[in-house]
């Protein structure tokens, strides 16, 4: 991208700039050209090398068109945010460093949103309030109006955008309440009164009768084992058997 003398510019975290001269330097025996940057907002001077524009992010300011769709945007109720500090932090700082206005309104609605539920570090917070100097300080440039009506009117266009995030994210609660049947609820049921226990007379009986009723129990007799004889007295009376015998026989 290539800048003429007069042409007013933006440097990405330094704000609007007015190109005065380009001149060529010879540096450790190199030659190349630069910009002559005057920064309005503090009056220096800044040396941007014409090979390296496109890497700082360089760029021409706005027109009108421009800026009504960067106030658009600025209303439009869309915020990205990180849970993370981290990676907030990073995606913020890599926005600031582009260049791109758009980046830029995008970091402000994000850090002022935050702002509003929770106290920034101080490297958010000096980065929230460097986003607004640079958006306020660009537009009021080009539109030819006093920085503070342009910090009113973003202010206003804040204000819209976070109003609106609350409308949109209210009519999605209420789309999800629609899209999910109730789930019904049953009906507590009464537990069964318990069946009356019929009672059993128990009668008594009399330990004395129960007693007498019960059979007397008989022992039954003992068998006597037979007597075996002495084998000594079973041969003596043999003996006096045979000899009557043979007395008998004599007899005869």
């Amino acid at each position: 991208m290539s800048f003429s003398v007069g042409d007013k510019v933006i440097y990405p975290n330094h704000g609007l700039g007015v190109v005065e001269k380009v001149e060529e330097k010879t540096i450790l025996g190199t030659t190349c050209g630069f910009f002559h940057l005057r920064i309005l907002s503090n009056d220096t001077t800044v040396l941007v090398p014409v090979a390296n524009v496109d890497n700082v992010g360089l760029r021409r300011a706005i027109d009108d068109d421009e800026v009504e769709r960067l106030f658009s945007k600025l209303g439009d109720g869309k915020i990205d945010n990180h849970a993370n500090w981290k990676g907030r932090f990073k995606d913020n700082s890599d926005k600031m460093r582009s260049g791109s206005i758009a980046d830029m309104a995008d970091v402000l609605k994000s850090l002022t949103f935050l702002a509003k539920s929770k106290s920034l570090s101080f490297r958010e917070k000096r980065m929230l309030d460097r986003a607004k100097s640079l958006i306020v300080s660009e537009v009021s440039e080009v539109m030819r109006v006093t920085p503070g009506d342009i910090e009113n009117r973003v202010e206003q266009a804040l204000e819209q955008c976070f109003s609106t995030k609350a409308k949109n994210a209210q009519r999605a609660e209420a789309r999800a309440a629609k899209t999910v049947p109730p789930v019904p609820v049953p009906a507590p049921v009464a537990a069964a009164a318990p069946a009356p226990v019929a009672a059993v007379a128990v009668k008594a009986v009399p330990v004395a009768k129960a007693a007498a009723k019960a059979a007397p129990v008989k022992a039954a007799p003992a068998k006597a084992a037979p007597a075996k004889a002495a084998p000594a007295a079973v041969k003596v009376a043999a003996a006096k058997a045979s000899a009557a015998k043979t007395r008998q026989a004599r007899a005869s």
